[in-house]
Protein backbone atom coordinates (compact mmCIF):
# COMPACT_ATOMS: atom_id res chain seq x y z
CA UNK A 1 0.00 0.00 0.00
CA UNK A 2 1.41 3.37 -1.00
CA UNK A 3 2.94 5.39 1.84
CA UNK A 4 2.72 2.45 4.26
CA UNK A 5 5.09 -0.38 3.34
CA UNK A 6 8.02 1.91 2.61
CA UNK A 7 7.65 3.46 6.06
CA UNK A 8 7.93 0.09 7.81
CA UNK A 9 11.09 -1.31 6.24
CA UNK A 10 13.35 -2.63 8.97
CA UNK A 11 16.62 -1.79 7.21
CA UNK A 12 15.67 1.87 6.80
CA UNK A 13 14.38 2.04 10.36
CA UNK A 14 17.63 0.60 11.70
CA UNK A 15 19.62 3.11 9.66
CA UNK A 16 17.72 6.04 11.21
CA UNK A 17 18.11 4.51 14.68
CA UNK A 18 21.87 4.31 14.12
CA UNK A 19 21.91 8.00 13.16
CA UNK A 20 20.04 8.85 16.36
CA UNK A 21 22.69 7.02 18.39
CA UNK A 22 25.47 8.92 16.61
CA UNK A 23 23.83 12.30 17.17
CA UNK A 24 23.02 11.84 20.87
CA UNK A 25 25.58 13.32 23.26
CA UNK A 26 23.45 14.10 26.33
CA UNK A 27 20.07 13.23 27.93
CA UNK A 28 16.91 14.59 26.31
CA UNK A 29 13.20 14.24 27.02
CA UNK A 30 10.92 14.39 24.00
CA UNK A 31 7.13 14.23 24.02
CA UNK A 32 5.07 12.71 21.25
CA UNK A 33 1.81 14.60 21.58
CA UNK A 34 -0.53 12.17 19.81
CA UNK A 35 -1.80 8.94 21.32
CA UNK A 36 -1.67 7.30 17.91
CA UNK A 37 2.07 7.90 17.87
CA UNK A 38 2.33 6.45 21.38
CA UNK A 39 0.68 3.23 20.22
CA UNK A 40 2.99 3.03 17.22
CA UNK A 41 6.06 3.54 19.43
CA UNK A 42 5.09 0.87 21.95
CA UNK A 43 3.72 -1.61 19.41
CA UNK A 44 6.84 -1.44 17.24
CA UNK A 45 9.26 -1.19 20.20
CA UNK A 46 10.75 1.98 18.78
CA UNK A 47 11.77 3.17 22.23
CA UNK A 48 14.06 0.15 22.50
CA UNK A 49 15.94 1.30 19.41
CA UNK A 50 16.89 4.58 21.05
CA UNK A 51 19.88 5.51 23.22
CA UNK A 52 19.32 5.29 26.96
CA UNK A 53 19.79 9.06 27.13
CA UNK A 54 16.57 9.74 25.20
CA UNK A 55 13.35 9.54 27.16
CA UNK A 56 10.02 9.52 25.37
CA UNK A 57 7.01 10.79 27.31
CA UNK A 58 3.41 10.78 26.22
CA UNK A 59 1.28 13.86 25.73
CA UNK A 60 -2.41 14.81 25.98
CA UNK A 61 -3.18 13.97 22.36
CA UNK A 62 -6.00 11.54 23.15
CA UNK A 63 -9.35 13.37 22.94
CA UNK A 64 -11.20 10.54 24.66
CA UNK A 65 -8.74 10.72 27.57
CA UNK A 66 -9.05 14.48 28.08
CA UNK A 67 -12.83 14.76 27.75
CA UNK A 68 -13.88 16.04 31.19
CA UNK A 69 -15.80 13.81 33.55
CA UNK A 70 -18.70 16.26 33.70
CA UNK A 71 -19.16 15.90 29.94
CA UNK A 72 -19.03 12.09 30.22
CA UNK A 73 -21.69 12.21 32.95
CA UNK A 74 -23.82 14.53 30.81
CA UNK A 75 -23.52 12.15 27.86
CA UNK A 76 -24.62 9.26 30.06
CA UNK A 77 -27.61 11.25 31.36
CA UNK A 78 -28.73 12.25 27.85
CA UNK A 79 -28.27 8.74 26.46
CA UNK A 80 -30.53 7.34 29.21
CA UNK A 81 -33.43 9.64 28.32
CA UNK A 82 -36.45 8.08 26.57
CA UNK A 83 -36.79 8.91 22.90
CA UNK A 84 -33.07 9.59 22.43
CA UNK A 85 -30.75 7.88 19.98
CA UNK A 86 -27.23 8.59 21.18
CA UNK A 87 -24.47 8.27 18.57
CA UNK A 88 -20.80 7.99 19.43
CA UNK A 89 -17.48 6.64 18.32
CA UNK A 90 -16.81 3.30 19.99
CA UNK A 91 -13.98 4.47 22.27
CA UNK A 92 -16.32 6.58 24.36
CA UNK A 93 -18.64 3.77 25.43
CA UNK A 94 -16.35 2.24 28.06
CA UNK A 95 -14.94 5.48 29.46
CA UNK A 96 -15.94 5.53 33.13
CA UNK A 97 -18.18 8.31 34.36
CA UNK A 98 -18.76 9.08 38.02
CA UNK A 99 -20.88 5.94 38.46
CA UNK A 100 -21.59 4.38 35.08
CA UNK A 101 -20.47 4.33 31.47
CA UNK A 102 -22.32 4.67 28.18
CA UNK A 103 -21.90 0.93 27.79
CA UNK A 104 -23.88 0.46 31.01
CA UNK A 105 -26.67 2.60 29.58
CA UNK A 106 -26.67 0.53 26.41
CA UNK A 107 -26.81 -2.70 28.43
CA UNK A 108 -29.83 -1.31 30.27
CA UNK A 109 -31.71 -0.69 27.03
CA UNK A 110 -30.52 2.75 25.96
CA UNK A 111 -30.43 3.30 22.18
CA UNK A 112 -26.72 3.96 21.76
CA UNK A 113 -25.21 3.48 18.32
CA UNK A 114 -21.55 3.23 17.41
CA UNK A 115 -20.86 5.16 14.25
CA UNK A 116 -17.76 5.85 12.18
CA UNK A 117 -18.66 9.26 10.76
CA UNK A 118 -20.66 12.20 12.15
CA UNK A 119 -22.60 12.22 8.90
CA UNK A 120 -24.07 8.85 9.87
CA UNK A 121 -25.72 10.57 12.83
CA UNK A 122 -27.29 13.12 10.48
CA UNK A 123 -28.69 10.27 8.35
CA UNK A 124 -30.06 8.55 11.46
CA UNK A 125 -31.84 11.78 12.40
CA UNK A 126 -33.38 11.93 8.91
CA UNK A 127 -34.53 8.33 9.16
CA UNK A 128 -36.00 8.70 12.69
CA UNK A 129 -37.85 12.04 12.77
CA UNK A 130 -39.72 11.16 15.99
CA UNK A 131 -36.49 10.56 17.91
CA UNK A 132 -33.94 13.01 19.24
CA UNK A 133 -30.55 12.09 17.78
CA UNK A 134 -27.47 13.28 19.67
CA UNK A 135 -23.93 12.95 18.38
CA UNK A 136 -21.05 12.97 20.86
CA UNK A 137 -18.68 15.34 19.03
CA UNK A 138 -15.32 14.53 20.60
CA UNK A 139 -11.91 15.27 19.16
CA UNK A 140 -9.20 17.66 18.09
CA UNK A 141 -9.12 19.80 14.96
CA UNK A 142 -9.02 16.72 12.73
CA UNK A 143 -12.43 15.40 13.74
CA UNK A 144 -13.78 18.91 14.37
CA UNK A 145 -13.86 19.47 10.60
CA UNK A 146 -16.09 16.43 10.08
CA UNK A 147 -18.25 17.45 13.05
CA UNK A 148 -18.63 20.91 11.53
CA UNK A 149 -19.77 19.32 8.29
CA UNK A 150 -22.42 17.32 10.17
CA UNK A 151 -23.68 20.48 11.88
CA UNK A 152 -23.77 22.29 8.53
CA UNK A 153 -25.74 19.50 6.87
CA UNK A 154 -28.21 19.33 9.75
CA UNK A 155 -28.78 23.07 9.37
CA UNK A 156 -29.26 22.80 5.63
CA UNK A 157 -31.76 19.95 6.09
CA UNK A 158 -33.57 21.85 8.87
CA UNK A 159 -33.34 18.86 11.18
CA UNK A 160 -34.95 19.80 14.46
CA UNK A 161 -34.20 16.42 16.03
CA UNK A 162 -30.40 16.53 15.69
CA UNK A 163 -27.93 17.97 18.17
CA UNK A 164 -24.30 17.67 19.21
CA UNK A 165 -22.74 17.23 22.63
CA UNK A 166 -19.46 19.01 21.91
CA UNK A 167 -16.13 18.16 23.50
CA UNK A 168 -13.62 19.65 21.05
CA UNK A 169 -10.03 20.52 21.87
CA UNK A 170 -7.24 22.58 20.31
CA UNK A 171 -3.76 21.10 20.51
CA UNK A 172 -1.50 24.16 20.47
CA UNK A 173 -2.74 25.70 23.76
CA UNK A 174 -2.19 22.37 25.49
CA UNK A 175 1.43 22.26 24.30
CA UNK A 176 1.88 25.85 25.46
CA UNK A 177 0.48 24.87 28.87
CA UNK A 178 2.99 22.03 29.15
CA UNK A 179 5.84 24.33 28.15
CA UNK A 180 4.80 26.91 30.74
CA UNK A 181 4.51 24.43 33.61
CA UNK A 182 7.25 24.86 36.22
CA UNK A 183 7.79 21.12 36.60
CA UNK A 184 7.84 20.26 32.92
CA UNK A 185 10.57 17.91 31.74
CA UNK A 186 9.80 18.16 28.05
CA UNK A 187 12.54 19.63 25.87
CA UNK A 188 11.13 18.90 22.41
CA UNK A 189 7.87 17.87 20.77
CA UNK A 190 6.64 15.61 18.00
CA UNK A 191 3.44 17.31 16.83
CA UNK A 192 0.52 15.28 15.46
CA UNK A 193 0.58 15.16 11.67
CA UNK A 194 -3.15 14.59 11.18
CA UNK A 195 -4.03 17.69 13.23
CA UNK A 196 -1.55 19.76 11.24
CA UNK A 197 -3.05 18.49 7.99
CA UNK A 198 -6.04 20.65 8.94
CA UNK A 199 -4.40 23.54 10.80
CA UNK A 200 -1.01 23.69 9.15
CA UNK A 201 1.95 24.39 11.41
CA UNK A 202 2.18 28.19 11.36
CA UNK A 203 0.59 28.45 14.80
CA UNK A 204 3.51 26.48 16.26
CA UNK A 205 6.07 29.09 15.17
CA UNK A 206 5.51 31.62 17.97
CA UNK A 207 5.24 28.77 20.50
CA UNK A 208 8.65 27.35 19.52
CA UNK A 209 10.17 30.83 19.69
CA UNK A 210 8.60 31.78 23.03
CA UNK A 211 9.52 28.59 24.89
CA UNK A 212 12.65 27.80 22.87
CA UNK A 213 11.65 24.21 22.10
CA UNK A 214 11.96 22.37 18.79
CA UNK A 215 8.68 21.11 17.36
CA UNK A 216 8.62 18.55 14.54
CA UNK A 217 5.36 17.73 12.75
CA UNK A 218 5.47 13.95 12.48
CA UNK A 219 3.50 11.11 10.91
CA UNK A 220 2.48 7.80 12.43
CA UNK A 221 4.46 5.04 10.77
CA UNK A 222 7.66 3.74 12.43
CA UNK A 223 9.94 5.53 9.98
CA UNK A 224 7.95 8.76 10.36
CA UNK A 225 8.42 8.72 14.10
CA UNK A 226 12.13 7.92 14.04
CA UNK A 227 12.76 10.58 11.39
CA UNK A 228 10.83 13.07 13.50
CA UNK A 229 12.90 12.11 16.55
CA UNK A 230 16.14 12.52 14.59
CA UNK A 231 15.08 15.96 13.36
CA UNK A 232 14.10 17.01 16.89
CA UNK A 233 17.30 15.56 18.37
CA UNK A 234 19.52 17.43 15.93
CA UNK A 235 17.88 20.69 16.92
CA UNK A 236 18.32 19.93 20.62
CA UNK A 237 21.97 19.06 20.15
CA UNK A 238 22.56 22.26 18.15
CA UNK A 239 20.60 24.50 20.51
CA UNK A 240 18.01 25.29 17.85
CA UNK A 241 14.27 25.68 18.32
CA UNK A 242 12.50 25.67 14.99
CA UNK A 243 9.30 24.13 13.65
CA UNK A 244 10.07 21.44 11.08
CA UNK A 245 7.76 19.29 8.99
CA UNK A 246 8.65 15.61 8.68
CA UNK A 247 5.15 14.72 7.38
CA UNK A 248 5.60 16.38 3.99
CA UNK A 249 3.31 13.97 2.19
CA UNK A 250 0.29 15.11 4.19
CA UNK A 251 0.98 18.49 5.80
CA UNK A 252 1.46 21.97 4.32
CA UNK A 253 2.51 25.08 6.19
CA UNK A 254 -0.91 26.74 5.88
CA UNK A 255 -2.97 23.56 6.24
CA UNK A 256 -6.39 22.91 4.71
CA UNK A 257 -7.96 26.32 4.15
CA UNK A 258 -11.49 25.11 3.21
CA UNK A 259 -11.59 22.98 6.38
CA UNK A 260 -10.45 25.96 8.45
CA UNK A 261 -13.23 28.13 6.96
CA UNK A 262 -15.76 25.44 7.84
CA UNK A 263 -14.49 25.26 11.42
CA UNK A 264 -14.63 29.02 11.81
CA UNK A 265 -18.21 29.09 10.54
CA UNK A 266 -19.50 26.44 12.92
CA UNK A 267 -17.37 26.83 16.04
CA UNK A 268 -15.93 29.59 18.18
CA UNK A 269 -12.82 29.32 20.35
CA UNK A 270 -13.54 28.90 24.05
CA UNK A 271 -11.89 27.91 27.32
CA UNK A 272 -11.90 24.15 27.76
CA UNK A 273 -11.50 21.85 30.71
CA UNK A 274 -9.15 18.94 30.01
CA UNK A 275 -9.64 15.87 32.17
CA UNK A 276 -6.53 15.43 34.27
CA UNK A 277 -5.10 18.80 33.21
CA UNK A 278 -7.73 21.33 34.27
CA UNK A 279 -9.03 24.34 32.37
CA UNK A 280 -6.83 25.78 29.62
CA UNK A 281 -7.81 29.17 28.14
CA UNK A 282 -8.76 29.29 24.45
CA UNK A 283 -8.14 25.56 24.08
CA UNK A 284 -11.58 24.39 22.98
CA UNK A 285 -14.28 24.82 20.37
CA UNK A 286 -17.91 25.56 21.18
CA UNK A 287 -20.79 25.87 18.76
CA UNK A 288 -21.06 29.36 17.34
CA UNK A 289 -24.22 31.39 18.03
CA UNK A 290 -25.67 30.57 14.61
CA UNK A 291 -25.52 26.87 15.49
CA UNK A 292 -26.52 27.14 19.14
CA UNK A 293 -29.86 25.41 18.46
CA UNK A 294 -27.82 22.25 17.80
CA UNK A 295 -26.26 22.35 21.27
CA UNK A 296 -27.40 19.27 23.20
CA UNK A 297 -26.53 20.91 26.54
CA UNK A 298 -29.22 23.52 25.84
CA UNK A 299 -31.77 21.17 24.30
CA UNK A 300 -32.13 18.80 27.25
CA UNK A 301 -33.16 19.86 30.74
CA UNK A 302 -30.86 17.80 32.95
CA UNK A 303 -30.42 17.86 36.71
CA UNK A 304 -27.21 19.41 37.99
CA UNK A 305 -24.18 17.30 37.11
CA UNK A 306 -21.86 16.69 40.08
CA UNK A 307 -18.92 14.64 38.81
CA UNK A 308 -16.86 12.49 41.17
CA UNK A 309 -13.36 11.79 39.96
CA UNK A 310 -11.43 8.57 40.52
CA UNK A 311 -8.46 10.09 42.30
CA UNK A 312 -6.48 6.85 42.01
CA UNK A 313 -5.98 7.59 38.29
CA UNK A 314 -2.76 9.49 37.50
CA UNK A 315 -3.72 10.19 33.89
CA UNK A 316 -3.02 13.91 34.30
CA UNK A 317 0.60 13.32 35.29
CA UNK A 318 1.00 10.85 32.42
CA UNK A 319 -0.38 13.28 29.84
CA UNK A 320 1.87 16.06 31.15
CA UNK A 321 4.92 13.86 30.66
CA UNK A 322 5.62 13.60 34.38
CA UNK A 323 4.79 9.91 34.79
CA UNK A 324 4.62 6.72 32.73
CA UNK A 325 1.74 4.21 32.85
CA UNK A 326 3.91 1.76 34.79
CA UNK A 327 4.37 4.35 37.53
CA UNK A 328 0.72 3.96 38.49
CA UNK A 329 0.26 1.42 41.33
CA UNK A 330 -3.09 0.41 39.85
CA UNK A 331 -1.80 -0.26 36.32
CA UNK A 332 -2.66 -3.79 35.20
CA UNK A 333 -4.16 -4.70 38.59
CA UNK A 334 -7.18 -2.70 39.72
CA UNK A 335 -7.02 -0.72 36.45
CA UNK A 336 -7.40 -2.89 33.36
CA UNK A 337 -9.24 -2.55 30.04
CA UNK A 338 -12.14 -4.57 31.45
CA UNK A 339 -12.15 -2.47 34.65
CA UNK A 340 -10.65 0.95 33.85
CA UNK A 341 -10.14 3.67 36.43
CA UNK A 342 -9.59 6.22 33.68
CA UNK A 343 -9.99 6.80 29.97
CA UNK A 344 -6.29 6.21 29.04
CA UNK A 345 -6.82 2.52 29.76
CA UNK A 346 -9.72 2.09 27.31
CA UNK A 347 -9.11 4.57 24.50
CA UNK A 348 -7.44 3.32 21.34
CA UNK A 349 -5.12 6.33 21.71
CA UNK A 350 -4.60 6.08 25.47
CA UNK A 351 -1.05 5.58 26.75
CA UNK A 352 -2.13 3.08 29.42
CA UNK A 353 -4.04 1.09 26.81
CA UNK A 354 -0.92 0.95 24.63
CA UNK A 355 1.31 -0.27 27.47
CA UNK A 356 -1.22 -2.84 28.62
CA UNK A 357 -2.05 -4.09 25.14
CA UNK A 358 1.56 -4.64 24.13
CA UNK A 359 2.95 -5.56 27.56
CA UNK A 360 3.62 -9.12 26.46
CA UNK A 361 5.68 -7.88 23.52
CA UNK A 362 7.45 -4.96 25.13
CA UNK A 363 9.68 -4.70 28.19
CA UNK A 364 10.32 -1.03 28.66
CA UNK A 365 13.95 -0.25 29.35
CA UNK A 366 13.28 2.98 31.24
CA UNK A 367 13.22 3.05 34.99
CA UNK A 368 10.31 4.75 36.69
CA UNK A 369 10.38 8.50 36.20
CA UNK A 370 9.43 8.81 39.86
CA UNK A 371 12.57 7.01 41.09
CA UNK A 372 14.99 8.92 43.35
CA UNK A 373 17.42 9.52 40.51
CA UNK A 374 14.76 11.43 38.60
CA UNK A 375 13.50 13.68 41.33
Amino acid sequence: MKFVDEYRQSETIQKIATEIHKETTRPWTIMEVCGGQTHAIVKNRLDQLLPQAIKLVHGPGCPVCVTPLETIDRAIAIAALPGVIFCSFGDMLRVPGSEHSLLDVKANGGDIRIIYSPLQAVKIAEDHPTKQVVFFAVGFETTAAANAMAATQAKQKSLKNFSLLVSQFLVTPAIASICAAKDTRVQGFLAAGHVCSITGYERYLPLAEKYQVPIVVTGFEPLDILEGLLMCLRQLEQGSYQVENQYLRAVERTGNRPAQVLLNNVFSVSAQCWRGLGEIPASGLALAEEFSDLDATKKFALPEIKPREQHQCISGAIMLGLKKPGDCPHFGTTCRPDHPLGAPMVSSEGACSAYHRYSQQVKTRESSMSSPNNQ
